[in-house]
């Protein structure tokens, strides 16, 4: 029981800490500007990590390479400790590839997590608060994925589909990263 325990706070703190790298990955490509509180918050969240990444690793033009490596790692080390509470043991050295390859795939599943839940938020607060402070930066955020998806959609007057459809494919996304992680590491 006290393994399950452990195992639930170490994914939510590993993937909280993913997905803000993930965030901040993100609003960097898009360019969203940097001094709008929620991007404040999340660079200072994961400021101690990126800043001596960046040391190693610039910024290229369009990607912060610095926050995805760093997504990465963290999902390098969410594998490794969950292998470890789970088995109770110490992987492997013959281990460490396929959880490399695996954190890839975690990283993907919390980058389409990241998709879907900015995606339903934005899709009911247009429903119950249009005007509300954060709609913004999620329209922002979501609209590279959502305006390809809006051309294809048949236009059915004041309904939008298109953040039906994204979900759709983010939770299907999810799902097949999901097993191809667990069919790579066991976790």
């Amino acid at each position: 029981m006290f393994s399950d325990v452990f195992l639930f706070l170490i994914n939510i703190a590993f993937s909280l800490l993913g997905i803000a790298l993930i965030v901040r990955a993100w609003i960097y490509a898009i360019r969203l500007h940097p001094f709008n509180p929620y991007v404040q918050s999340i660079l200072r969240l994961t400021d101690w990590m990126i800043h001596p990444l960046r040391k190693i690793i610039p910024p290229g033009n369009r990607a912060d390479w610095a926050s995805i490596v760093g997504a990465w790692v963290v999902a390098f080390l969410y594998l490794l400790a969950s292998w470890v509470v789970y088995t109770g043991q110490i992987p492997a050295p013959q281990m460490l590839l396929p959880a490399l390859v695996a954190a890839i795939f975690t990283g993907l599943k919390w980058a389409l997590n990241v998709v879907l839940w900015a995606t339903l938020i934005q899709a009911i607060l247009s429903w119950v608060n249009p005007m509300a402070p954060v709609m913004p930066v999620l329209q922002t955020l979501t609209a590279p994925l959502l305006d390809p998806l809006r051309r294809i959609m048949p236009n059915l007057g004041g309904i939008d589909l298109s953040p039906l459809a994204l979900l759709l494919l983010a939770q299907v996304g999810i799902m097949v990263l999901q097993q191809i992680s667990f069919s790579l590491f066991g976790i």
